[in-house]
């Protein structure tokens, strides 16, 4: 059993050290925090052992120093020194004299302690919040670069909980015991150190002790870990079906089932909140488990201590003993915050682990090292190619070529496989077989930032931003002028709804374009593809929702968008690909008729039966 406890504390201890590595940049800040603790500590057990002399005197026990040792950086030098001067304060001008200098000296001491200890949270205020941040943003940037794939396997709910909760959570679970990692361990040495110069025999006693209160604790703390997991991963899946119910409130309220979907997460939440009340009750345990067992060992310490000092066994005085039993109650605090940052690390570690998941996730589609840039200007070839999802076939023995100029159309029924090939062609997966080439190039040797200049695409559903017009169509040439993004919305049909809308251009759209119809939308997707300008165009299924009025508009603009440009058209409406240079029709992952639109409807073919299903011949 210690062997899986010192595993699961090394496993634990990972993930802090490597959020911790996320400190270079703060290197400043955290030198400055060291220093400002260094100080608060010096200046609280100055005013701590400031009592010692302060009893002596009380109790005129104070013996008077008239000669003291040459002042160095020796305890005994500095003590001597200091009593020499208190005895020169009461032989001068009284012990109440003595008094006042010494409250006042303590006064100061704790005023330059609790000044050095703000500072020191001062600076780590930019270290925490930093190091949060930059986490922040290279989730972001891992997740915008992992493969689709990669997010088939995952609901959305759960990855946008890893960027949001589970950073919270790392913020305030391990970033909050910053400052007692930085803090704690300094005070309990410097504390330790006085008490071992005060008395080596006491205080060898009390660190036979303390070890003995981590292990209670560390038992009690085993199970936080697990608890946290399973509520970071109960999150997340709270998460995900608040998005689907958001998302699909149409289908909810057409269908009358809010009761049952208010049932089904009413039940889900009460299990996260059995997960998180169980998890609390633990956390909660920490800080009087580690307070009492403290307790216990301060108690120890003084009959131990007092019994000494009672039999004349120890050097201490009963003013010693007393500085001795201050200092060291002082240690306490500092030895229970250390508990505390542990417990906190412990269920922090559970959201770390979540969010390193997917920063260690491997990004299997990686830009070849000679990769180069081409400029297209002959043909793009498929070549013998087939691709399998997990283990289902997806495409198979898929040969096509599409030269400059021209528009080869892909039909056939979903799951046919006519998006994948879409999606081969933008590299957003990588082939098992075959190969894909531009000018003879393939595509694996081609830069990403080359492709995907080389390629523009509009899609069935209009993926648009939550921001402006305007924006939503710069995103096609980031630098483009004013005057290109309205020459782009007028070629697109545009132009005149926009300048309808409450603040032109400048109207925001809200979430994923909702304010806007569905030809609206596509229309402003299609004029980001005009200002992109591509040389390559997919169109995937882009009228195929749209009622007849705005399909005649977004045909006209498609058609704009394709003259003289190579393009490849999944077609659900075959009225759209009249003509096409080539139509494709697949079946299963398999190209089983090709030909363009006359040769096909001739004969007694899949895609006339397609054709006659939509009342066109």
């Amino acid at each position: 059993m210690p062997k899986i406890r010192n595993i699961d504390y090394f496993y634990t201890m990972e993930y802090f050290f490597r959020i911790l590595k996320y400190i270079k940049p703060y290197k400043f800040f955290a030198i400055l925090n060291i220093i400002s603790n260094i100080l608060s500590v010096l200046f609280s057990l100055v005013s701590l052992t400031m009592v010692i002399p302060f009893l002596g005197i009380l109790f005129k026990t104070q013996e008077s120093v008239t000669e003291a040792p040459p002042l160095s950086l020796n305890a005994n030098s500095i003590k001597e020194n200091f009593y020499a001067i208190i005895s020169e304060k009461i032989a001068s001008k009284g012990e109440v004299e003595a008094l006042l200098f010494i409250c006042v000296l303590v006064l100061s001491t704790f005023f330059l302690r609790n000044l050095f200890r703000y500072s020191a949270l001062f600076f780590l205020n930019p270290i925490r919040n930093g190091i949060v941040n930059d986490l922040r943003i290279d989730l972001h940037k891992k997740l915008v670069s992992l493969p689709l794939a990669f997010f088939t396997k995952k609901r959305k709910g759960d990855v946008a909980s890893r960027l949001t909760a589970d950073l919270v959570e790392i913020e305030w679970s391990i970033m909050s015991s910053l400052e007692m990692i930085f803090k704690d361990p300094l005070n309990i040495i410097v504390y330790l150190i006085t008490l071992i110069i005060i008395s080596p025999k006491l205080t060898l006693f009390v660190i036979i002790l303390f070890p003995v209160t981590g292990i209670i604790i560390g038992l009690i703390g085993k199970s936080l870990k697990k608890s946290s997991e399973k509520g970071q991963a109960k999150m997340g899946h709270l998460l995900s079906i608040i998005d689907e119910n958001i998302s699909g409130l149409r289908i909810i309220k057409a269908f009358n089932i809010e009761k049952k979907i208010n049932s089904s997460f009413q039940k889900e939440s009460g299990n996260y909140r059995n997960i998180m009340t169980q998890l609390l009750r633990k956390k909660d345990l920490s800080s009087p488990m580690s307070e009492f067992l403290s307790t216990i060992v301060l108690v120890v310490v003084m009959w131990f201590g007092g019994q000494l000092v009672l039999g004349g066994q120890s050097t201490l005085s009963g003013q010693e003993f007393i500085g001795y039993i201050l200092i060291f109650s002082q240690i306490i605090p500092p030895a229970k915050s250390l508990t505390t940052s542990y417990y906190h690390i412990k269920k922090g570690t559970a959201a770390a682990e979540r969010v390193y998941e997917i920063l260690d996730a491997k990004n299997e589609i990686i830009e070849n090292k000679n990769a180069a840039e081409i400029k297209f200007s002959n043909e793009i070839t498929f070549n013998d190619v087939s691709f399998k999802y997990e283990k289902n076939n997806v495409l198979s023995n898929i040969n096509f070529k599409i030269k400059k100029g021209e528009m080869v159309a892909l039909v056939g029924q979903s799951g046919s496989g006519k998006s994948t090939i879409a999606d081969l062609l933008n590299r957003f997966y990588d082939l098992d077989i075959g190969s894909i080439l531009i000018d003879q190039t393939n595509i694996k040797d081609i830069t990403f930032n080359n492709l995907r200049e080389l390629i523009g695409v509009v899609t069935q559903d209009s993926i648009l931003f939550n921001d402006s017009i305007y924006n939503n169509i710069k995103l096609g040439k980031i630098n483009a002028t004013e005057e290109e993004i309205i020459k782009a919305a007028k070629v697109a049909n545009a132009h005149k709804f926009i300048l309808e809308t409450p603040d032109g251009y400048s109207t925001n759209i809200g979430d994923r374009g909702d304010k806007l119809s569905g030809g609206q939308k596509q229309r402003i997707c299609i004029a980001r593809a005009i200002l992109k300008n591509p040389k390559i165009l997919i169109l995937d299924e882009a009228t195929s929702s749209l009622d007849t009025e705005s399909e005649k508009l977004v045909q006209e603009a498609l058609e704009k968008l394709m003259k003289n440009r190579t393009s490849l058209v999944i077609a659900h409406r075959l009225s759209t690909i009249k003509n096409a240079d080539e139509i494709l029709v697949l079946e299963n992952g398999n190209i089983i008729e090709r030909g363009s639109h006359n040769e096909l409807i001739s004969g007694k073919t899949h895609y006339k039966k397609l054709c006659d299903l939509q009342s066109f011949g």
